[in-house]
This record gives C-alpha cells, structure tokens and sequence, in this order.
C-alpha cells in the first residue's frame, strides 16, 4: 500500500467541506486540535440535554431545561434599554420568553403573535414569573423532529458554536463507511461493539446520560480502536527490531558467579528473578527489548552488570550509557572494581576524551580488548567501533522514545537492548510506552537500605532547620538542599539557588557549602559534584539537576524548599539520593502554608510510603496521565477517546492483541490485517506502516 487508501479521503478533506465551515470557522476549529472530519468524528460529546417534549413548563423542577409547545402571545417592547418580552401560553400555563439586544423586527417575524411554536431552553423564576431567556430552539411544530429528545453537548473554542459542531458532525458521519474489521471477531463478540460507523452514529446521537459513559459500547470500541492502533504501532517497532536477527548471546555463568561471590550481601529475589529473565532472553536468536523497572536503590546497576557479563562470556562486548557524565562516570565507578574482580577489562568514554587518549581506547574497542564501555551518548558517534557489540543498556533518564531504541540497536549489528528506568510506572503507562518491550521488575530493595524519615516542616520554621544543619554538619554528616521550581525558566531557578547559596554560606561558612544548577558550564557542575562526592563541601544546594542518580553514601539529609509544587515522582527521586549509607537520613519538606487540598495530597502519601510503585499509582490518580508522563516527548499519542486512567484493562487486552496478530500475519496480509493497515492509516499510525516491510 503506497499511500493513503482511497476510501479514507472524505474523511481527511479540509474541514470547509463541511456544512456550516467556511475558511475562518475552519481555522478556529484547531482550538479543539481539530483538522480534518475524521478529527471532528473523533471529538466526541462530553454531555448532554434532556429535551423531551413536555405539555407544560409545570411538569420541570424549576429551574431547569423544557420543550414545550406554546401559543405566542403578545410582545412587550423594552422602553429603554431593558430586555424584549413575549408573553407565551403552553397547555397549562402562562410565561415569558425574554431576549436582550434585539435588534429590529427579527423577532416579530420569527414569532408572530397567535402562531404556534415549539421552544427549548432554560426556565427560571423571577419575582414569581417563569422566564426562558434567549431559547437554545424556536421552530414551527411541523419541524420538532429538528429539536433531539437528548441533544448531545461538545467541546467548544473560540468561535465555534454548539449549533455549528452538531451540523458540521452531522454532514461527517456519512463519510464514515464500514472499512472491514481491526477487531478480533470474538473480541468484539463478546464485548458486544458496534462497527466502527455504528459506533461513531451512537457516539454522536447519545439518547441519555448512560450513552455518554465511558463504558458505553460505542465510545468504548472507539477508545480501543486508539489503544490498538498504538500498540500495533508498537508492536510493529518490536517485529522489525527483533527482524533484524539477534545473536543468541549465552555465558557459561563462570564471570558472574565470580561477582556474586565477591559481593558481601546476596541479591534479591527479584534481582535474581530480573537476571534470569535477562540471560533467557539474551540465549535465543532473536534480538533482546527489555525494560529494567526498578524503584529508587532497588539494585538495577547489579542486575546491568549481570547482564553485560553474559555478553563477555558468550565473547562479546556490552556498551552501557547513561544521560550525564556525572552519571555515567558514576556508573563507571560503581561497576569497575566488580568488574575487576572478575578480570573483566572495562572503559569510559565521553565527551571530555580528546586526542591521543581518546584514539587509544578506540584502537582497544574495536579490537575487543575493551569488555565493557560506559559513557554518555558520545558512545552514538561514528568513529566508535565494536569488535562484536552483544549487548548496549540505556539508562533512560533522558526519555528514550521508540525512535531512539531502534537506532540504538542498530549500532551493533545485532545488539540486545535492555533500557533501565528508576521511575516506577503504573502499568497503563508502562504499556503505553514500552509496549514494545518486554518488562522485568524489581519491587523489593536490597537489605541494608535503611528507609528514609520524612518530615512536613513549613517554611516560616527555616531558622530552626538551618541549625539542624549547622548540628549534622559538626557531627560530620552531607546534605542537600534543594531550590524550588520555578516555572517561568531556568534563569529563576538559577537565581533562586544562587540566593540560598549566598544565605547558607553566611550561616554555615564559606568552604562548606557548594552550589550546582542548570545554567552552570558543565566543568563546574562536575566540580562541585566531585567536591561533594569527595566530602570537601558539606551541604550542596542544587536545583532538581540532582534528580538524576548521584551517588553519595555520606549524604543523610534533603531538604526540599516549597515541596508543594514539585511532581510526587519528582520529590520521591529527590528523596532516594539519601539513605544509601549507614547513617540514619531524613528528608525535610518545606512548605508555604496555605497548602492547596492535591499538594496536602501528595506531601502525605510521600510522608506515608516509599513504596515508588504506590507512589506511581497515587500520581497518576492525582494528576492524570498526560501530566505524569509530558505526552509530548514520550511518545505516546494524544488519545481523542481513549482514556489512560481508568482503561487500563483495556490497554492490556490491546496489546495482547495486537502481538497475537503480527504472530500469526507479521506483514498483515489477511482480510483482519489488511483491515489493520486501514485504521493505522485512519488514526494517522504512517511511521507504523513504514515498518511492515514485506516478506
């Protein structure tokens, strides 16, 4: 299929071959992000009005909506600038319909006094009169099949109207034809779901409130036409990344029993679950898209050495890169000496490697005299040679879309990909993205790690917490402390830090105390790193920039100014840079009363857990999921329908079926494929189409 097919272009015409959409109408509908019919078919009510046709307004409790059939009466004309009245008599009563601004005689020629005509709209009382003021329907009795007994309510813009959406829907709805079936027959069986054009018709013709739920069939096959697209889209990426063969990668264990013994604690149950899982996967022929999920200290850097050891054993080489150099060269000196242990030769690579050095570690990769390799993404450039890269693992603190997987991977002929992440993420999310990947967890933390205590103090108590500094620092103890966000750009945040800076240095003295920010040129953001690793400053004020991995066992204490406003995931990474020594450590949150009811919200479940899976879900729950991940950067669509929160069962079922299909129909050739290839096409998934390749 070379382009679009032909029977989608109705619906991906411009918005003026609508009824009612002129050029400037058109233009105003991109406030509902929406372009084309099939945008507009996807935008669907979000409530509704009873309009059912009543004998009087006496039969509604007031105030509230009615359609009745009236005889209009006489018309009083405002003296001045006060509203028009026309007296109107239905069934059983008399009352007003009232209009402001009017101008000339329109309303005299739209209702003449004795004519009879049906009206719609809000009823009121005023001074003990019922009023309708300006009635959303005025038409002649023969036309009330133009009023819906329940008429749906949409989303609206700037100069966009409820009246021109419904008539601009109702010319799109015939453009949508049946186009075979996406859908697992017995899926939709058993689900009940109406076809795709029948789902949009009831979509848009709600006939109650019932219609307009979630779980009503209709929206809920259109919710999952949106997941399913996105993991066949996903799905897709996995095929053509294990198409490209892998190289069965299996160790005879003897590199890594040697580490295990050395180490002085046993791993976890699900460290030594995660291994196996990894090895499994590293043993078969095709190639490797594994997620490592594991929480804040949960021992993810074990299991990724574990994982880079099979690959030397097999007699390969594994690459392992992180965002920063302050994280990959901490990487690089956590993993050295075990790797060491194990006569294991393993190197770093990063922007600051110049010249002759640079060249030699080069020279020795492509060889194979280099093992291992751990750098930031400098690792990416093109003079850097593997002798037989088995294995790379991204550490994906920088949000490494599909895209970047698939290029990654690419880089070793045949390369295993293991990404690892430290943000839990709640299973809808971690479907939504990294459907394309298999997924190994790590939920318990390593003996040893003693918990953190966590405390509420406000910030009109600061005196008291800068002793509290001033008394751990004598006793020898690190801290951080951490500047608020500030929204409008990184400058404030810089200035924000430099002013705590300046306020703590005059308190505790000048050497103790190092600062570290975003606008800082990346050697002195090292150096005051590396004076804080080294104990020479004592306290580090510092912007979320420390969100990322830094490794101080010394630090016990994290002061977070004005927690309110940080993220519960971003204040729960904070967190876990303390309590990685033997000291007992506690994190501070400061707050500016009045606290909002989600900011008490958030700070309590800190307070209460340090459970990051919880925390996660409590995240989710509070901010939503396009919050909690920036849709934008992480690949993942904006669904129109499709709700993240609350169809997570949904998204699980989507993606079991879409992997069943491309099993059985990897080019998706059948009558159910071919169907496939129409709603990628329908819901804009191109990218996923260049990735069926053929045969």
């Amino acid at each position: 299929m070379r382009g679009r097919p032909e029977i989608l272009f109705p619906l991906f015409a411009g918005l003026e071959t609508l009824d009612g959409i002129g050029p400037k109408t058109a233009k105003h509908y991109s406030g509902l992000h929406v372009d084309t019919p099939k945008d507009l078919l996807l935008t669907l009510p979000l409530g509704g009005v009873d309009r059912a046709r009543r004998a009087s307004i006496r039969e509604v409790d007031l105030p509230g909506m009615a359609t009745v059939e009236v005889t209009i009466g006489r018309h009083r004309k405002p003296a001045g600038r006060g509203p028009y009245r026309v007296e109107v008599s239905d069934a059983e009563t008399v009352f007003q319909l009232v209009f402001f601004h009017v101008k000339g005689d329109y309303l005299e020629r739209i209702l003449p006094s004795g004519s009879r005509r049906v009206v719609s709209g809000r009823v009121e009382l005023f001074d003990g009169v019922a009023q309708m003021a300006h009635p959303d329907h005025i038409v002649p009795p023969e036309d009330t099949d133009q009023i819906p007994p329940y008429e749906p309510v949409y989303p609206l813009t700037a100069g966009v109207t409820q009246k021109g959406i419904a008539k601009a829907v109702a010319s799109a709805l015939p453009r949508a034809p049946y186009l075979g079936e996406w859908i697992d027959l017995e899926l939709l069986k058993r689900k009940g779901w109406p076809a795709w054009p029948d789902a949009l018709q009831e979509a848009h013709n709600p006939t109650g409130p019932q219609d307009l739920s979630r779980s009503a069939g209709a929206r809920e096959r259109l919710a999952y036409d949106e997941l399913l697209a996105h993991q066949m889209t996903l799905g897709l990426a996995r095929v053509s990344m294990r198409k490209a063969s892998g190289v069965a990668s299996t160790g005879d264990g003897a590199l890594r029993q040697t580490v295990l013994d050395s180490l002085p604690f046993r791993p976890t149950a699900a460290q030594l679950r995660a291994m196996e899982e990894i090895a499994g996967d590293m043993g078969k022929p095709e190639r490797m898209s594994r997620l490592l999920q594991g929480d804040v200290g949960s021992g993810k850097t074990l299991v990724a050495l574990m994982a880079l050891l099979v690959a030397v054993e097999a007699g390969g080489q594994g690459v392992m890169m992180a965002p920063t150099s302050i994280l990959a060269a901490q990487h690089y000196a956590s993993l050295k000496p075990l790797a060491e242990a194990a006569g294991v030769v393993i190197e770093n690579l990063t922007g600051a490697d110049k010249g002759a050095g640079r060249k030699a570690k080069l020279a020795a990769l492509a060889c194979g005299d280099i093992h291992i390799l751990v750098g930031t993404h400098a690792v990416f450039q093109e003079d850097v040679e593997f002798a037989d890269l088995r294995l790379a693992i991204v550490d994906e603190q920088h949000r490494f879309g599909v895209r970047e997987r698939v290029r990654l991977t690419k880089k070793g002929r045949a390369a295993d990909m293991l990404v690892m992440t430290a943000t839990p993420i709640p299973r809808t999310l971690s479907l939504a993205q990294y459907g394309d990947m298999d997924i190994s967890v790590l939920d318990e933390k390593p003996p040893g790690r003693r918990p953190v205590k966590t405390a509420l103090i406000s910030t009109a108590r600061m005196a008291e917490v800068v002793q509290h500094l001033r008394d751990a620092v004598a006793e020898g103890r690190q801290a951080y402390w951490v500047c608020p966000l500030v929204e409008e750009s990184e400058v404030f945040e810089a200035t924000a830090a430099e002013e705590r800076f300046k306020a703590l240095r005059a308190e505790l003295g000048e050497g103790g105390v190092g600062l570290v920010h975003g606008q800082l040129p990346m050697a002195e953001k090292d150096r005051a790193m590396a004076d804080f690793q080294a104990g020479r400053t004592r306290v580090l004020v510092a912007t979320t920039v420390i969100e990322v991995g830094v490794d101080v066992p010394n630090a016990s204490i994290m002061v977070i100014e004005q927690a309110e406003i940080f993220g519960l995931a971003q204040l729960h990474q904070l967190r876990g840079r303390v309590g990685r020594g033997a000291a007992a450590s506690t994190c501070l949150l400061m707050y500016r009363n009045p606290l909002s009811e989600g900011a008490r919200r958030r700070l309590s479940v800190l307070r209460e857990t340090e459970d990051g899976f919880r925390i996660a879900e409590e995240d989710l729950a509070i901010r939503g999921a396009g919050d909690l991940i920036g849709t934008a950067q992480s690949g993942i669509p904006r669904f129109r329908v499709a709700d993240l929160e609350s169809q997570t069962a949904l998204m699980a079922v989507a993606q079991s079926d879409a992997r069943a299909l491309l099993e059985r129909d990897p080019v998706l050739e059948s009558p159910r494929g071919q169907a496939m290839r129409v709603l990628l096409w329908l819901l804009e998934q191109e990218k996923a189409i260049r990735l069926i390749s053929v045969g």
